[in-house]
């Protein structure tokens, strides 16, 4: 099979040095040193490094490949003007971590660790977002369909993992003999946002949510048309992608106010599937495509830095 400029790149060690470096200099140009953001870039840095243990632990693609990392780091990199948020730095790193976790529960319905560390990550996120709680049923789901895992057991230990941060918080509280913080917490859950009313979106949300929708269905449209190559495993995995790409995009639609961090999670479940897209696929069409889809993604970022 004749390998075009797409996989030589898609196939090489450098790719995720090479992208790296960049992510750093798009955040030194943001401003990380002038504004201090060292907190969120260590955030950076590390879900960087989890996608690519999630990539390599569950082997997302069949040959040697950092796409998916890379796909992650250069889309994450638009969202420079999102570069100041902890919440969102934080429930980022811990909604890879809890997918990580999650997918090592395939088909097993007594996998009550993996499940419990999984959903102990999707508490500590909550800390940050409060709103990370409306995936519960979500990930039920993609446990029930797409991993095969959920049984009585793993789902109360689901439960114990989401509670686990709120018992210790609540120890805390209780010392300090006032639990007002804690339902102060909680009443975000119940305030809502005229549906599908993206005038508090600016351009460059709009833009950028617009760009990777558009690389989200790419993806899964080049998946659904390929995935008899994988294993059946990796294609329920894939599965799990999909369905997160379609609620989180529709949380969005439904709830803008939220974009913050939900475009963060898109893109988490969007890499993947590009991913995919660009290190499997070997046509003069797709080489083509490969290329577009870099100089658009530098376009969006370059517009969103300097304008």
């Amino acid at each position: 099979m004749k390998k075009f400029l797409q996989n030589k790149i898609a196939e090489s060690k450098l790719a995720l040095p090479l992208t790296a470096a960049y992510g750093v200099i798009v955040w030194l140009a943001s401003g990380l040193i002038g504004e201090q953001w060292w907190i969120q870039f260590a955030c950076f840095a590390l879900a960087a490094f989890l996608m690519m243990e999630l990539n390599t632990i569950h082997a997302l693609i069949r040959i040697y490949s950092r796409m998916v990392s890379c796909v992650f780091i250069m889309f994450l990199c638009m969202l420079c003007f999102l570069f100041p948020s902890i919440p969102g730095a934080i429930t980022q790193v811990c909604f890879i971590a809890a997918m990580t976790l999650l997918f090592n529960s395939y088909q097993d319905k007594t996998a009550t660790g993996w499940t419990y560390y999984s959903f102990l990550m999707m508490g500590i996120a909550s800390l940050a977002f409060i709103h990370i709680l409306f995936y519960l049923p979500i990930l039920w789901l993609v446990m029930l369909f797409q991993l095969q895992s959920l049984s009585w057991r793993t789902w109360t230990a689901s439960l114990l993992g989401i509670i686990t941060p709120y018992w210790f918080w609540c120890c805390w509280l209780g010392w300090n003999e006032d639990f007002t913080p804690l339902f102060d917490h909680f009443v975000p859950l119940g305030e809502f946002s005229t549906p599908f009313d993206l005038s508090s979106l600016s351009e460059h949300h709009l833009i950028t949510l617009s760009f990777v929708v558009l690389m989200a269905v790419t993806g899964t449209i080049h998946y659904i048309r390929k995935h008899h190559d994988d294993k059946i495993r990796i294609r329920l995995l894939y599965g799990g992608f999909m369905w997160m790409c379609l609620t989180t995009t529709a949380f969005i639609l439904l709830q803008p106010q939220h974009y913050d961090v939900l475009i963060r999670i898109l893109i988490i479940n969007t890499a993947p599937l590009v991913g995919h897209f660009l290190a499997l696929t070997h046509t003069r069409q797709t080489n083509i495509v490969f290329f577009v889809i870099i100089v658009a993604t530098l376009i969006v970022t370059g517009y969103n830095l300097w304008m």
